[in-house]
Formats: C-alpha cells, sequence, structure tokens
C-alpha cells in the first residue's frame, strides 16, 4: 500500500522510541532512502534499519517484537534471517530490519547509515563501516566473464536435457546477474543512488545503454537458446572470449534451437 515519505520517517522515529524506551536499545541506523538517501524516498519505499541494543539482550529483541509495535500494529512478521526480520505495519508500512550487538557490527558488511537515534555514551563511530571488506570481495572482469560464458554453457546443456526452468535461470538470470556487475566497465555510469550490495537497483537509470538490452538477454522461458546467442555476441564484441568455449555454446544454442524448433 502506497504511503508518504514523511510517514515512513516519522514511523522510523517512533520505532526508535520505542528502542529507547525498552531500556536496553543503543541506538537505531537507518540504512538506504530511509538512511542517507532520503532524496530518492517515495511513497513505495520501505524501513531498512539496524537496531543496535546492549550485550546479551539481543535474543529479547529478536523473540519479542514488542519495541517493533510500540509505533504501531504489525499484521505479519517473518524471521528472514538469524538477525532480523521482514514485517508489515497495518497501514502498509514494511520493514527489513536486523538486530545486532556492538561486537558484533565488525563483522557484518553494511552500507553507511543515519544515526537516527542513541543511547547517551554509545560509540556511534562503531556504525561506520570500512570499505576494505568490500574491495576485498570485489570481482575481477576476468572472473565476470568466466562466470557467464559457462552460465551460458551449463544453461543451454539444461535446455536440452529439457531443464528449461533451469536453463532459463542459468542464462536469463545468473549470466545476466554478471553482466549487470560488469556494467561500470563497459558504460559511463549515470548520477543515481547505487546499492553495493544489489547491483540491479536502479539499473535502468544508472546504465541506460546497457538497459536497453535487457529484453533481448532475457527473452523469456521459451527463448533461452536466443538470449544466450545474444549474450554471447554482446560479450564476444567487448572482451576477449574464448573461441572453443564460444564454438561450443553456439553449438548447444543450435541444438537447442533445432530441438525447439522440431
Amino acid at each position: 500500500m502506497p504511503t508518504t515519505p514523511q510517514a515512513l520517517l516519522d514511523r522510523l522515529d517512533s520505532i526508535a522510541a520505542g528502542l529507547r524506551d525498552s531500556g536496553q536499545g543503543l541506538a537505531l541506523l537507518g540504512l538506504g532512502s530511509v538512511g542517507l538517501e532520503t532524496g530518492r524516498l517515495d511513497a513505495y519505499s520501505d524501513l531498512d534499519f539496524f537496531a543496535i541494543v546492549q550485550p546479551g539482550s539481543k535474543p529479547r529483541f529478536i523473540d519479542t517484537l514488542d519495541w517493533m509495535e510500540a509505533a504501531a500494529p504489525l499484521v505479519y512478521a517473518f524471521r528472514n534471517t538469524v538477525d532480523g526480520y521482514k514485517a508489515l505495519y497495518a497501514d502498509g508500512i514494511f520493514a527489513e530490519f536486523a538486530v545486532f550487538e556492538p561486537q558484533e557490527l565488525a563483522g557484518i558488511p553494511f552500507s553507511p547509515g543515519r544515526l537516527v537515534w542513541s543511547a547517551d555514551g554509545f560509540d556511534a563511530r562503531t556504525l561506520v563501516p570500512t570499505p576494505a571488506d568490500r574491495e576485498r570481495h570485489t570481482p575481477s572482469v576476468e572472473w565476470l566473464l568466466g562466470e557467464a560464458l559457462t552460465n551460458l554453457y551449463v544453461g543451454l546443456g539444461r535446455y536440452l536435457r529439457g531443464e528449461k526452468l533451469s536453463a532459463a535461470r542459468f542464462v536469463q538470470v545468473y549470466a545476466v546477474d554478471h553482466l549487470v556487475r560488469l556494467a561500470p566497465r563497459l558504460e559511463t555510469e549515470q548520477p543515481a543512488y547505487v546499492d553495493v550490495f544489489t547491483a540491479e537497483r536502479r539499473f535502468e537509470a544508472r546504465f541506460p545503454v546497457l538497459a536497453a538490452k535487457l529484453a533481448e538477454w532475457m527473452g523469456g522461458y521459451d527463448h533461452t537458446p536466443e538470449s544466450a546467442l545474444t549474450i554471447l555476441t554482446f560479450l564476444e564484441a567487448r572482451f576477449t572470449v574464448n573461441a572453443a568455449l564460444a564454438g561450443e555454446i553456439r553449438a548447444l544454442a543450435a541444438a537447442a534451437q533445432n530441438q525447439k524448433d522440431a
């Protein structure tokens, strides 16, 4: 259900108040569009945040969501990780959050956020992530290219076995995921908010030239062979692609097309 940006910010403030009033809360860190990116907040945004609580008290905040319901009634809550939930308020506001104790934060990858509330004496420096971990895990062009090509190869083999759903995912999802991650090496990125953990967010605004090719790369359940060939041709025009592997992919695509037309 659509809401308003101000209603979302007000609700986050109310959740922070519930955390404060619990007596064991330490801080609430707003992330994404309710963090440092409030400029993109709209009627379809949700609440992403970390609740930081006193050492030893995390189970209380995970097992009982009264601190969340102090803000408004919840109609649904699903524990999607060991650390947190996805939850829906009765008025349609959706939240995705995690609960951490301060000593856990050093091992948690996250983007910089906005400190909505903190208890007196809390060291807010613990809520500032370092980029070192993320930089160590930035994949190389060679790895992304290799993954994309082998996704095509495996996917077409599965298509020929009759595993068309798996084939579509390998070619039109997994391979395309790697193309999306290659995008900064292929096109000048346009100004937009970047989600460092989810490369497809706002892809159309950030990489409009590549985005125009998505319909060809993702032709649908019945068009996996065609999608694979389109992706292969695109990669060959921009990178050095192993000729033997490219030949195998084309042979599989031709066999899949013949099977489809039979």
